[in-house]
């Protein structure tokens, strides 16, 4: 781990970070602190919102805040994966006449690529992200092409209108380290909105940090030491959600609402982008290593998309965030009170 320097240079780039974003974005400071969270620790967003709450604006501001080069792609029904990866063209040489194949770089080689209405197309373009966000590279032909460093995919979604659209499968789903909701503004803060948007007002965003400094950070964020104490307490969290061990180990200490209300739990990358996001959120904080109350404010955004609710959740209006409310409210945070319990000994055997 870094010397307390480095920690005080992150907390002080959140903050500047935050001023910058002020100047054109009123409030959503928990929005901001996860999406900075995530790309620290090197995740990928989705975003979901109605429309008209800034989610474009948000990503594009934090690019210029980042200096790192933005593209936008706007999903439609009939936009095809080399639309976004790139083509190969046949180029000719007019001092030769010999021709040669060329790639032409699509959209995604950029920093931070905001895809914008992921749902909007159809599974065919959607999956072509998938190694994009994986492997931080696409494959054109026979020809496989690195994407600059860092990148970035911050996804947004309209909850509204779900006719025409292509819900995000479950396994795509679990590539993004959060899903954020963007919520209403304050009646405050939608004054404030009112009044700048009306006005003649302009800003003059001053870049905060550099790719190769992000970069830096994003390998000491992975050096912040965290207590066994504490990856167990994300395991009990995420081990809580997963139904199907119930069968086999006679409850395996999971809860009757999990069983009642679940049909499918988190998987280990969970645990994984809970702890990683702990890290980055304890240096993002000022502290030099990670406490259970950073696992519980990352709880929500990294399990409520790996949830997989049943039918008579659904039909009770009984969401995922409910789910997790519960579960961190029966999960002990002190380690002799988790380790005494009979129901997470149960738990951690299985």
């Amino acid at each position: 781990m870094s010397d307390i320097s480095t920690v005080s240079k992150l907390q002080s780039a959140r903050q500047k970070v935050l001023e910058q974003l002020s100047q054109v974005i009123v409030g959503q400071t928990e929005v901001i602190d996860e999406l900075l969270i995530s790309v620290f620790s090197q995740g990928h967003c989705l975003l979901e919102g109605v429309p008209g709450l800034a989610k474009t604006l948000m990503v594009s501001t934090l690019a210029r805040t980042l200096d790192l080069r933005f593209s936008r792609i706007q999903f439609t029904p009939d936009l095809m994966p080399a639309d976004i990866t790139g083509i190969d063209i046949i180029e000719e040489n007019r001092d030769t006449g010999s021709r040669a194949y060329r790639f032409l770089e699509g959209p995604l080689f950029a920093n931070m690529i905001l895809a914008d209405e992921i749902n909007r197309t159809p599974p065919k373009t959607q999956s072509a992200l998938l190694e994009a966000m994986q492997e931080h590279r696409v494959t054109v032909g026979r020809n496989r092409h690195p994407l600059p460093q860092p990148f970035f995919v911050l996804a947004t979604q309209n909850p509204i209108e779900q006719e025409g659209t292509y819900p995000l499968p479950e396994a795509q789903q679990d590539r993004f380290m959060f899903k954020v909701f963007v919520k209403y503004p304050s009646f405050d803060e939608e004054f404030e909105v009112v009044r700048r948007t009306t006005s003649l007002e302009t800003d003059d965003i001053q870049p905060v940090l550099k790719a190769e400094e992000i970069t830096a950070l994003q390998k000491i964020v992975r050096q912040v030491p965290t207590s066994d104490h504490v990856m167990r307490y994300a395991l009990a969290l995420v081990r809580q959600t997963r139904v199907d061990q119930a069968n086999t180990h006679d409850g395996g200490g999971i809860p009757d609402i999990v069983r009642q209300y679940v049909m499918w739990g988190a998987g280990p990358r969970a645990v994984q982008y809970l702890v990683l996001g702990g890290k980055a959120r304890a240096l993002l904080y000022g502290r030099p290593h990670v406490i259970c109350e950073d696992i519980q404010a990352l709880s929500k955004p990294v399990l409520r998309h790996r949830l997989v609710m049943s039918f008579l959740a659904e039909s009770e209006g009984f969401a995922a965030d409910m789910l997790i409310e519960k579960l961190l409210e029966e999960t002990p945070t002190k380690e002799d009170e988790l380790f005494r319990d009979p129901r997470f000994q149960s738990l951690f055997a299985a």
